[in-house]
């Protein structure tokens, strides 16, 4: 599993800018192939000035790519006129108003989930992408996180990577190196505080806050089999206590955050911490990736952005970066329009201006086998990184969102002091088997 999401970051490293040249992004995009649905491909504007109306329902998370989102959106109408797109992002809760909507019959034609585990727990309202144009366009590795028994029933908007954000500026000026083990974590966040720097924020009001940072603990303690320890959490085989690395690294890690962190941790959402982090109130940022570079540098043109694997032990080879594709978009397999809908996504995926998009709009690691890397800091970072290092896998894969937010949810109870670590380690070793993986 490792060597494959290696071969997935070393792909996406290696796509070649051939598409630096096209046209601007305002120009109309023709559509480069068929659906499944109807076998037809999409029309030029042309065509649809006299189309019947068709309205297409959005709700998805990730309310940081609603510019980009609405960008698109605004490109299609100009490709299919016709077409009427209203988009709903929400963050926080996503989950359970996902499941509110499919328990009352309120089904949005498109809506997201995570990848991995949770493409199974959702095939049934799914569309089968499989012979679609867009399927075809995904990289083989993003295409392996979209499927559930050989058949693609999602799509990412991103390729992804994770780890811990920091201030170049700050470090270089506080003659603080890179921290690499716990103990220079707790060094650095010294030496930062004696300089007048809060060391780090947060956003632990954000459930999904803890699984991002768990992620790297996780992969540390058994790095080469992460699927099967995971699976062995779900099974109830497993524990804590035999994986120093989770049962005693991550909680000091989460310790010295919140130490060293926001007055208010549980107070601290994604939007505080992006102000904090690029106003340099505080020098680290906790869970997460190249998606909060673009509002940190509308904040700050000028802040110059570290990007490193987390500290998880004393040994310095413990501190990697994670990479893949983490969120799956889905099409409603039963929409009542299906075939305008994928319409849409075969366009964005293939057309010259999809091809763009992806870096020089949304400004994430395309997904895609034939686009362009975003020139972002986080982004050479990871190439930099990728030169002399392997990415770790997507530990966050393998479980579903409602373990996830019940984990986030049992973090901060450890921050509140309502659950001590025992407890804390107890109820997610008792929540993993009954939420962890669809029944």
């Amino acid at each position: 599993m490792k060597k494959r999401i290696l071969c997935l970051a070393m792909s996406l490293l290696m796509t070649v800018s051939i598409f630096a040249g096209c046209g601007k992004a305002g120009e109309q995009a023709q559509a480069s192939g068929g659906s499944k649905a109807s076998g037809t491909a999409v029309q030029s504007s042309a065509q649809d000035n006299n189309a019947e109306p068709v309205t297409i329902k959005l709700f998805v998370n990730s309310p940081e790519y609603a510019d980009a989102m609405n960008a698109y959106i605004a490109e299609y109408k100009s490709v299919k006129p016709n077409v009427t797109i209203n988009l709903e992002t929400i963050q926080s809760d996503y989950p359970t108003m996902l499941k509110a909507k499919i328990n009352s019959g309120d089904m949005p034609d498109v809506f997201a989930s995570t990848a991995g585990g949770e493409i199974k727990a959702y095939a049934e309202y799914s569309a089968d992408l499989t012979d679609q144009p867009l399927a075809k366009a995904m990289t083989d590795e993003v295409r392996a996180n979209m499927s559930y028994d050989g058949r693609v029933y999602g799509f990412p908007i991103k390729a992804n990577t994770f780890g811990m954000i920091y201030n170049k500026e700050i470090f270089e000026k506080n003659g603080i190196t890179v921290p690499r083990t716990l103990t220079e974590l707790s060094a650095a966040c010294e030496k930062l505080k004696a300089a007048g720097v809060q060391p780090f924020t947060t956003g632990y009001k954000e459930w999904w806050v803890f699984k991002h940072a768990f992620m790297h603990f996780f992969d540390a303690a058994q790095p080469n089999d992460v699927g099967g320890l995971v699976n062995k959490f779900i099974a109830g085989e497993a524990k804590f206590k035999d994986y120093p690395a989770i049962n005693d690294n991550f909680f000091k890690f989460v310790d010295i955050s919140v130490q060293y962190g926001d007055a208010k941790p549980l107070e601290t959402d994604l939007s505080a911490e992006i102000a904090a982090f690029a106003t340099g109130k505080a020098a680290m940022i906790v869970g997460q990736g190249p998606w909060v570079e673009a509002d940190i540098v509308k904040i700050n043109p000028d802040i110059k952005i570290g990007f490193t694997g987390y500290p998880t032990s004393e040994d310095p080879k413990d501190a990697f970066l994670t990479a893949g594709a983490d969120q799956a978009t889905r099409i409603y397999k039963d929409s009542k329009v299906l075939q305008d809908v994928l319409d849409l996504y075969n366009w964005l995926f293939t057309s010259d201006y999809g091809k763009k998009w992806f870096s020089e709009v949304a400004k994430v690691i395309p997904p895609i086998k034939e686009a362009p890397m975003p020139d972002m800091q986080i982004t050479n970072e990871l190439k930099t990184y990728l030169a002399s290092n392997k990415a770790g896998d997507l530990y966050i894969n393998y479980s579903l969102d409602s373990f996830h937010q019940k984990f986030g949810e049992i973090m901060q109870g450890y921050i509140a002091k309502t659950y001590t670590k025992d407890k804390a380690i107890q109820e997610i070793e008792t929540v993993w088997p009954q939420l962890g993986a669809a029944k």
